[in-house]
């Protein structure tokens, strides 16, 4: 049985491999796994930049990803994005994201000072998108625009 909740420090580890997995997977980059551990610890650190959440199957973690906070001053509230999501491929297919989105969803409509959910997805990720559309989430109202240093 999966069951979603928040990450401990001792599973630091767990989400830089899964991170690490990821960015390759995604976009083809090795992160630097110096700094990705220090990003990761800053999380633990300070939950103000955002809370790691793990799936875990028979206490085994399986998948993870990470809340920010972005204030919205239009809706005098929090809305929650959705980053690092990262599903064990042996699990995929099986309904572990919507269940980590699901209790994500939950915790947003049980707060008033929450008031939403956004995520953001590579272009090319289809299979992603197809499951966050199938969620019921969708692209039509904002389009993403960034600035980024290069590694």
């Amino acid at each position: 049985m999966i069951t979603v909740r928040p990450a401990k420090y001792k599973e630091r580890k767990i989400i830089v491999d899964f991170q690490k997995r990821m960015a390759r997977e995604t976009e083809e980059l090795e992160l630097d796994e110096k700094q990705l551990k220090k990003g990761v610890e800053a999380v633990f650190e300070d939950f103000n930049k955002g809370i790691y959440y793990v799936a875990e199957d028979n206490e085994e973690v399986v998948a993870c990803l990470l809340t920010t906070p972005e204030w919205s001053e239009w809706r005098n509230g929090t809305v929650v994005w959705l980053q690092s999501v990262y599903v064990r491929e042996d699990y995929r297919g099986r309904g572990i994201f919507k269940s980590m989105y699901n209790f994500i969803k939950n915790m947003v409509e049980q707060e008033d000072d929450l008031k939403g959910i956004r995520l953001y997805v590579e272009k090319t990720n289809q299979s992603a998108q197809n499951v966050y559309q199938a969620i019921g989430m969708n692209g039509d109202h904002y389009q993403f625009f960034e600035w980024m240093k290069t590694f």
